[in-house]
């Protein structure tokens, strides 16, 4: 399961970084998104992947440490998740916004110049 895992977290890096350097807008803003999808990943592999694992508090029972899943990594890649998807939906208004402005959606703007030239 871990392998699978880290092959994933890779595949998701590769190619948010092959993105990221792309000349267009929303090519980018998708690498970014791919990239943080790698983090939240990794960060919730961290937490020690277990099969059958209880929840912290199960009712009737005594909970030991050695047979609970971690909440921490749980929660934060649940706050990643949020934080991300809000700051891809503002990125997108952002990106609309420019291209209405410039009429060209490359990050540099360099398509609009070679069209006046």
């Amino acid at each position: 399961m871990e392998m699978v895992l880290a092959i994933a977290i890779g595949v998701l890096t590769s190619s948010g970084v092959y993105l990221l350097l792309r000349p267009r807008t929303f090519q980018v803003i998708m690498g970014l998104t791919l990239v943080s999808y790698a983090v939240n990943l990794f960060i919730f592999s961290m937490g020690r992947l277990k099969v059958d694992s209880e929840p912290v508090l199960v009712p009737g029972t005594i909970s030991t440490l050695a047979n609970t899943a971690d909440p921490m990594p749980q929660a934060l890649v649940l706050t990643a998740i949020v934080i991300g998807f809000a700051m891809t939906a503002l990125f997108l208004v952002v990106i609309l916004a420019s291209r209405g402005l410039t009429g060209t959606d490359h990050v540099d703007g360099a398509e609009r110049q070679e069209a006046q030239e």
